[in-house]
């Protein structure tokens, strides 16, 4: 879970709040749906504890179709999406050690994607290319899935290696705002006397400008919407939660240790994210001037990069902050990245095994025993993303089609409870059916509001699932054709 995003992401939530109030509160709002999918997932991993966790809870709840879509989206946007904006995000924080890394910095310019308008949306209007930050970001890919391969014990040792790492730094980032980087110009920037200006453009009459899609119309909206609009940088780094279920099949007792894991796991680190917020805030003036000469005059609002992180360190230590701070993010983006990797691959493992995805993605290494061509076609994939977008077009890119089937996943968890009701359930879900049904509202509400006011990537998202549709088809009537040796022809 801890990636890039918690460093970055800040950023572009307060220029869209505006307000010390509603910055915190995208991160309760995130932390509460979080923490209810947590609680819900619980339950089918205990129920299901097979390699391919969510892609096994929607085939067995809802049906192979819905399974099969889900794990199609993962491979297309969500886990190869997720994985191309983190190591671009990995190539952003090498800048600060080396210049000459930067997303302006071009080597191979492929073309400008104009601006698209359809109705009130405006679509495209983008770059596309290969610029220093992106190649740095496919190295990285092409690195992780390589080491993936040697097994998944070379792989967990990194992952326990960096989570360590990325944990104490954001937990030393925490404590130094706290302790020592707390100030008296940000906390009468962004609480005031009587905490007057922590509740400003916070009430339901607050009206906060939004542009519908890239170049598009600025539109005004209310809390109610800001707060939607703004879950796409803080969800994106909250997600990947659900990864420890993609490798049950390899976790020492996972009816016991993946609820565990889910909750425990999700509730640590949404709670540092809500104080490593609330941190940049007692440390940087969340207003800024974009072209402010000093880290405090631009603020979290315009931190250079969207840095937040880097900057709240650099006001505390100077420049020697900016440094210290990058390389702790190089060291958990790097960490996220490995994650990822290791996880999405035996979603597509379990895909092939059912038939619903290329044969050679279902054998494993004869001695590693690892999904070697899901991890290499994974990364060819994610290098195509990378050169796609950039960090921000990236998370429009995946959150959508994320929440879409975090819905139907969840929804999955009632239709388990009504078909299978004497099934063995080592945990059950908290709340149930009050919280569960909670987190379809709320995700279905900001799935709307993403449709409105993000539509440069949501709209192609769904066509995106809705293409699987005829590849689900076509694959599943070759699986049922038998080839010579009597095996499904795949």
């Amino acid at each position: 879970m801890i990636g890039s995003g918690i460093f970055i992401v800040d950023a572009d939530i307060a220029r869209g709040t505006n307000s010390p109030a509603l910055y915190l509160g995208a991160w309760v709002v995130t932390a509460i749906l979080t923490m209810i999918g947590a609680l819900s997932y619980g339950e089918l991993a205990a129920m299901m504890p097979k390699a391919g966790g969510q892609y096994v809870y929607l085939r067995e709840s809802l049906g192979p179709l819905s399974g099969f879509l889900y794990g199609w989206t993962l491979f297309l946007v969500i886990q190869t999406g997720t994985i191309a904006a983190v190591c671009v995000a990995f190539g952003k924080f090498l800048g600060v050690f080396f210049p000459a890394i930067s997303t302006t910095h071009w080597l191979w310019h492929i073309a400008h994607v104009p601006a698209l308008p359809v109705g009130p949306m405006v679509l495209g209007n983008m770059e596309i290319g290969v610029n220093t930050a992106n190649l740095t970001a496919i190295v990285i890919v092409f690195f992780l899935a390589i080491v993936n391969i040697f097994g998944v014990r070379l792989g967990s040792l990194i992952q326990n290696v960096f989570t360590t790492a990325k944990a104490l730094s954001l937990a030393a980032l925490i404590l130094l705002a706290f302790a020592v980087g707390r100030n008296a110009t940000a906390w009468n920037a962004n609480f005031g006397a009587g905490w007057t200006e922590f509740w400003k453009n916070a009430s339901w009459n607050s009206l906060h400008p939004v542009q519908v899609g890239i170049g598009g119309p600025m539109v005004l909206v209310n809390a109610l919407v800001i707060l939607a609009v703004v879950q796409v940088g803080s969800l994106f780094s909250s997600d990947a939660w659900n990864n420890i279920t993609f490798t049950a099949g390899e976790v020492k007792n996972p009816k016991r240790n993946i609820p565990l894991s889910l909750v425990l796991g999700t509730g640590f680190v949404l709670t540092a994210y809500f104080l490593a917020s609330l941190s940049y805030i007692l440390v940087l003036t969340m207003h800024g001037d974009p072209n402010g000469a000093t880290v405090m005059a631009r603020g979290v609002q315009y931190a250079a990069e969207d840095r937040v992180a880097t900057a709240a360190l650099e006001q505390i230590f100077h420049s020697a902050g900016a440094w210290l701070m990058a390389g702790a993010i190089l060291i958990s983006t790097f960490g996220c990245a490995n994650g990822l990797t290791l996880a999405g691959a035996r979603v597509y493992y379990a895909m092939s095994r059912d038939g619903l995805f290329f044969k050679s993605v279902g054998k494993l290494h004869p001695r590693f025993k690892t999904p070697v061509a899901g991890l290499m076609i994974q990364a060819v994939w994610a290098t195509f993303l990378c050169v796609s977008g950039s960090y921000g077009q990236l998370l429009d890119y995946i959150i959508f089609a994320v929440l879409v089937f975090y819905i139907l996943t969840i929804l999955g968890l009632f239709v388990l409870r009504f078909k299978r009701p004497d099934a063995p359930r080592p945990y059950k879900a908290l709340g149930y059916p009050v919280l569960p049904g909670l987190y379809i509202v709320m995700a279905a509400w900001i799935c709307v509001v993403l449709l409105r006011y993000k539509p440069q990537y949501t709209w192609p998202g769904l066509v995106l699932v809705l293409l699987g549709i005829p590849v689900y088809l076509f694959w599943s009537r070759r699986s049922e054709s038998p080839s010579e040796d009597g095996t499904p022809s795949i």
